[in-house]
């Protein structure tokens, strides 16, 4: 299958690593892939060599996307986040064009979509008067996670292993709820406590304003090695107000590590049987008490390495699914073009 990526984002993120994993899996069995993005976009070192990356300029950009998509001539097209899939729309009816949902359904965007899919069940319930195919497939874990490098996150702090270091991985954007964890955590955590948050975004400025210079909290910026930075963790947390999905919650179940999340719409979903513990959304004071809670266990020696349930994140089986869902969108649009034959040839 000639398969084709749309992706246009300055960074790489939760989304754009799966758009990169897919790409390099599907390149890995056979298909012909092809990314388009932004040019100079960090996404072109990411992909494997057999992964053909198109670097445009922002300047017609839509003009040159169709352009293109006329030349590469995909079997399917698929966009990720907004920017994307408003590129998408107005294709000629015989390409067939699905989209992921990272965040959420916007008509404006995705209506005009072949199919969507979703990355949760709660998604899918929402798409109201969508008329395309629709398939829920949970994201999964990265194909070859960066291994613990020698100097983890703890050492480069200068934390020593008596301190119980609390992280975050995420944007620094409102949505995120870095925020109430900073709140949440200067009003529960002991001086022995830590906090790192991995990520840029945003909300920076008004992030270190909140910590007040408190030296316990650190804002390190951005790690493209988050998989080593979870393993000196003891307690990771998720705060977010808004969550589709959340791969680094996925990445710190992977490494064992007892895990805080809010239920927002993803975790809520795919935490609810696992040995997480679960707050409401925005709520500091919830927060900190769980915080306070895990603190407790620590110095008890009674927060051990967790044992979750990874099975719904399998790659390959999701994968699986993405191209059986591709193939089922192609399907579909060829019954309907020879339907409408039919149609003209019988008023003929």
């Amino acid at each position: 299958m000639r398969v084709l990526h749309v992706l246009f984002s300055p960074r790489i993120a939760g989304s754009e690593r799966y758009c990169i994993d897919l790409a390099n899996r599907q390149a890995d069995l056979g298909h012909e892939v092809h990314i388009i993005g932004s040019r100079g976009s960090p996404l072109a070192t990411a992909l494997a060599p057999n992964v053909c990356f198109h670097g445009l300029n922002w300047i017609f950009r839509r003009l040159r996307v169709r352009r293109l998509i006329n030349r590469i001539a995909p079997d399917i097209c698929h966009g990720h986040l907004s920017p994307a899939c408003k590129a998408l729309k107005g294709l000629p009816s015989t390409q067939q064009t699905v989209g992921s949902l990272h965040v959420g359904y916007k008509p404006h965007q995705h209506a005009s979509l072949d199919g969507l899919i979703c990355v949760n069940r709660a998604q899918a319930r929402r798409l109201g008067d969508y008329r395309g195919l629709v398939r829920t497939i949970p994201n999964w874990m990265p194909l070859a996670p960066v291994a613990p490098t020698t100097t983890g996150i703890r050492e480069e702090l200068g934390l020593g292993d008596a301190i119980f270091l609390i992280g975050a991985v995420g944007r620094l954007h409102p949505s995120k709820g870095m925020d109430v964890l900073i709140s949440a955590f200067r009003a529960s955590a002991p001086a022995t406590a830590a906090l790192v948050i991995l990520g840029e975004g945003p909300q920076r400025a008004e992030l270190e304003r909140l910590c007040a210079g408190d030296p316990r909290i650190h804002l390190p910026g951005y790690r493209a090695n988050v998989y080593g930075c979870l393993h000196d963790l003891d307690l990771f947390v998720s705060p977010s107000r808004e969550e589709s999905f959340g791969l680094a919650i996925v990445e710190a179940m992977s490494t064992g590590v007892p895990i805080i999340a809010t239920s927002a719409e993803g975790p809520a979903e795919f935490l609810r049987d696992q040995p997480a513990v679960l707050v409401a959304p925005g709520a500091v004071e919830a927060m900190a008490e769980a915080l306070a809670a895990a603190h407790r266990r620590f110095c008890t020696d009674e927060l051990p390495r967790v044992g979750y349930d990874l099975s719904l994140f399998d790659p390959a089986a999701r994968l699986a699914n993405i191209m059986d869902f591709y193939s089922q969108v192609i399907e579909s649009r060829q019954r309907r073009t020879a339907k409408q034959r039919r149609q003209v040839a019988a008023t003929t």
